[in-house]
């Protein structure tokens, strides 16, 4: 059977680093942890699991994670983050597809997560299914550099696994609105990095694009169905959409 390297990047995750591992562990044949500078108990608890354990200071998300991918041994990698915990039926979906012959069909496998505010799942409003690229074959995918949303450029053809994984990216609203904050500054910087980018910083966008973001995600997709909370998250993330914009203008 190919064996698999389970392979996370972490500082600081100690709420979820020990999940992350035990929902995968019962099929992976390495774990490796490239930790950035934690001051609690992430090392300890990833060693206490049998993860290889190694320090880096941190090269930005891409490169910090490629540094990772170029530790694995396995055939196969699943790269997640400290926070991505497999369900129950996905880990089965995974365990049973590294058996089949079916594996090798696709060099890359999709994988839809859930995203929660401290325990609530967020499954309307543009969060869902929010598939990520995190099953591949090693020597196939790499992470694009980039400074923000990095995602695994792959070689091969890829496709999507039924079952999701939760996602416990943030432990409150306020803590969303500040990860948006830093991604939007970050977006901005990337845009402006690669030049042309022309109306995209336009007031004619920030005006525009904030309120079509507002009304599809909320409307279109389903926000409202999701209460007080997806409409606080609608807000945050249309403002982000602004900001993008706002700070791209500044850097020009």
């Amino acid at each position: 059977m190919p064996t698999v390297s389970l392979v996370i990047v972490a500082q600081d995750e100690e709420r979820t680093i020990g999940r992350v591992i035990d929902a995968a562990k019962a099929f992976v044949d390495e774990i490796i942890v490239v930790d950035s500078g934690s001051t609690d108990r992430t090392k300890e608890i990833a060693r206490e699991r049998g993860a290889i354990v190694q320090h880096q200071d941190w090269l930005g998300f891409a490169r910090q994670k490629n540094f990772a991918i170029d530790l694995a041994k396995s055939d196969w990698i699943l790269s997640l983050d400290a926070d991505e915990i497999l369900t129950d039926k996905l880990a089965s979906e995974i365990a049973a597809l590294l058996k089949s012959s079916s594996l090798d069909q696709f060099d890359g496998y999709k994988i839809p997560r859930i995203l929660y505010i401290g325990d609530q799942a967020i499954s309307r409003g543009g969060f869902y299914p929010d598939a990520q690229l995190r099953l591949f074959k090693r020597g196939k995918g790499k992470f694009g550099d980039r400074l923000v949303h990095e995602a695994i450029k792959m070689t091969g053809p890829v496709t999507m696994l039924a079952n999701p994984m939760h996602h416990y990216a943030y432990k409150t609203v306020e803590d969303f609105a500040s990860a948006m904050d830093k991604y939007a500054r970050l977006s901005a910087q990337e845009y402006f990095n690669r030049g042309n980018y022309g109306l995209r910083a336009s007031r004619l966008s920030e005006l525009v694009k904030p309120v079509l973001t507002f009304l599809y995600r909320y409307l279109v997709r389903g926000g409202i169905l999701e209460g007080a909370l997806g409409y606080r998250l609608t807000v945050i993330y249309s403002d982000y959409v602004r900001k993008k914009i706002v700070y791209l203008r500044q850097l020009g």
